[in-house]
């Protein structure tokens, strides 16, 4: 019998498959970073008019194209992000059902789905979140333990062994290059050439930081408790107390001044004119740490090492672009997670033929 009719419909039920599980990861990417339960409600809703939507308004990819992007109810547009990641789980469903054996297949399509909810939440919010990250540890090391050929063996508690020392790898060597970027680059030096205007306003838990044109959360610099930011001024207010030729020394929730210290709980606005900033940075976000090892956990430590290489290498470009581009500002931060879900895509469908490249290169 004649296979064809078969594999069309396997291939047409992976790519429907694939938008329908897209349409449920635009819930949790846009739900997880702000705490809303990706259960409650159960139906999902317009982020302009909070309306819920009919399931004939929700179809996956088909809703979005008849609707040309804005709800039904309000008119507000809906972003392309809801298409784009519809059809990019459809088709990375897809290539892996038509690449890999079933049983893999599946565990792979665990593993992207992972993927692309790391990448666009870091992407938007510059994080992500544990449920992502220690979650896909554990549901790597189950699917390995399921599917044993995932670490290339056909023992399970070989494949679970396995799967917990690569993502015990991939945690500690990016911890490693965390630990050394702070001691190398863990401040930057600011000078204005002309004196920039400033202002510290609080918001909440939180208060935004404007330097000049440059605008950013507070939080944003501050990723350990020892970290320091110092802003040398011409003239300086802190409320109704007012300073000339000073240095601000701001911990995250303290400032010093003169040696008087002001709790920042207690402090409405700081604004002043300043002449040069130190601010401390990462290397990179601790979420990181757990996104290559939950890679490691589904892929093994040969794709923990291709990740972080080929994450980096298209991450330096990028980075380069923006600088060529002058678009690339002090206060600008480049997600590293998506970078790596890049290298360990690439490494499911390359790995092989990456490691015979490199192997004809050592043995030409």
């Amino acid at each position: 019998m004649d296979g064809t009719p078969y594999e069309f419909l396997f291939r047409a039920f992976a790519f429907i498959l694939g938008a329908a599980v897209g349409s449920f990861l635009n819930v949790c990417i846009y739900r997880l970073p702000v705490d809303l339960s990706i259960n409650k409600p159960r139906r999902s809703f317009c982020p302009a008019c909070k309306t819920p939507i009919p399931w004939h308004q929700n179809l996956p990819l088909i809703s979005w194209i008849a609707l040309r992007g804005r709800c039904a109810n309000c008119g507000s547009k809906i972003a392309f992000r809801y298409f784009a990641v519809e059809l990019l789980t459809a088709l990375l469903f897809l290539a892996i059902w038509q690449a890999f054996a079933w049983q893999v297949a599946i565990a792979y399509w665990i593993f992207v789905s992972l993927l692309i909810v790391g990448t666009f939440i870091d992407f938007e919010h510059f994080i992500i979140p544990d449920r992502v990250t220690i979650g896909g540890i554990v549901a790597g090391v189950v699917c390995s333990v399921t599917v044993p050929a995932l670490m290339e063996t056909d023992s399970r508690i070989a494949a679970g062994v396995r799967s917990m020392l690569a993502a015990a790898l991939g945690y500690v060597i990016l911890l490693i290059v965390l630990e050394a970027g702070k001691i190398a680059f863990g401040r930057k030096k600011i000078r204005f050439d002309t004196p920039t205007p400033f202002t510290w306003t609080k918001r909440e838990d939180d208060a935004d930081f404007v330097v000049g044109s440059e605008q950013s959360l507070w939080s944003d610099h501050f990723a350990r408790e020892k970290d320091r930011l110092l802003l040398q001024c011409g003239e300086v207010k802190i409320d109704n107390h007012t300073y000339a030729g000073v240095t601000l020394d701001f911990h995250y929730d303290r400032v010093t001044v003169e040696g008087t210290e002001f709790l920042l709980d207690h402090v409405n606005e700081i604004s002043g004119v300043a002449y040069e900033l130190l601010i401390p940075r990462e290397a990179m976000g601790r979420g990181d740490l757990k996104f290559l090892g939950a890679i490691g956990a589904f892929l093994g430590w040969r794709a923990v090492l291709f990740s972080l290489f080929a994450g980096s290498l298209l991450g330096s470009i990028i980075g380069l672009i923006t600088l060529i581009a002058g678009r690339r500002m002090w206060s600008a931060k480049l997600p590293f997670g998506p970078y790596l879900a890049f290298g360990a895509i690439s490494w499911m469908f390359f790995g092989d033929l990456f490691l015979r490249w490199y192997a004809g290169l050592l043995s030409p």
